[in-house]
């Protein structure tokens, strides 16, 4: 355990150096935020009412940014799957490293990764418009809780990245498992306006309550109880999947 922080600290700098070599990876936090953005502003925003909020990219920001930062563990998944198929995890389990440093290396470099996106989208947002209407305490409580979410969701897309066998299927079924759970929940539309059935999905929806969360934080938006449940749903959701990231890390290289 003396030696997690540190190992992790150097893996996660192994895995961002990676980046600049592989600028198609950075396509998914640079350019690709910035086209949703601009989509669902101006293709979309006139054509879906969102009572509470006079202005669409107000309430499309959070959703936005919460969705981006959902994909962001999408590198973890990809990583992991193409350092298993070139046998870099027997590599790295030969090493006198913490076990766990290896995944937690991933979690701390999307972190990073994650933060970029943000920067670029919320960039993107104050250019088009979008104003934060809340005291400087709660707008970094918004920040702080979408990097934990980020942290969360590299974990789950761990399990994904150490499930697969190569690095499309990890692609793959990640955005088959991602892709609906973010659009199903109130970021891009009131979920009152979804048929029964899908409402009651999004009301349920962790997104929906990370992403209400983030408009009560920024905005002023009725909070109810979504800012703290969205805290432990981050909490939960490492508690979750965190173990069994590891304990798939070891099984498969062991085999």
């Amino acid at each position: 355990m003396r030696r997690l922080i540190p190992d992790t600290l150097v893996l996660a700098e192994r895995n961002l150096l990676r980046l600049p070599r592989q600028p198609d990876l950075l396509i998914g936090f640079t350019i690709q935020p910035i086209m949703f953005v601009l989509l669902f502003a101006y293709v979309f925003g006139g054509a879906i009412s969102t009572p509470g909020f006079d202005d669409y990219k107000q309430f499309l920001l959070p959703g936005i940014i919460c969705q981006n930062v959902a994909f962001g563990g999408f590198v973890t998944a990809l990583g992991l799957a193409e350092d298993m198929g070139k046998g870099l995890i027997d590599r790295f389990r030969s090493l006198p490293a913490a076990r766990a440093s290896v995944l937690a290396g991933r979690a701390v470099a999307d972190v990073v990764t994650n933060l970029l996106g943000l920067v670029i989208v919320l960039g993107t947002g104050l250019v088009i418009g979008f104003r934060f209407d809340a005291p400087a305490g709660e707008i970094l409580a918004g920040f702080a809780l979408l990097l934990l979410f980020g942290f969360a969701s590299s974990w789950i897309f761990a399990v994904i990245g150490l499930s697969v066998s190569t690095p499309e299927a990890a692609n793959g079924i990640g955005f088959t498992l991602i892709f609906p759970i973010t659009f199903i929940s109130s970021a891009f539309v009131p979920v009152e306006s979804m048929p029964a059935g899908l409402e009651e999905f999004a009301e349920a929806n962790p997104v929906t309550t990370l992403v209400d969360a983030l408009r009560a934080l920024w905005l002023g938006a009725p909070a109810g109880n979504d800012v703290w449940l969205a805290f432990v749903w981050c909490v939960v959701l490492i508690a979750i999947f965190a173990p069994i990231a590891v304990a798939k890390y070891r099984r498969a290289a062991s085999r």
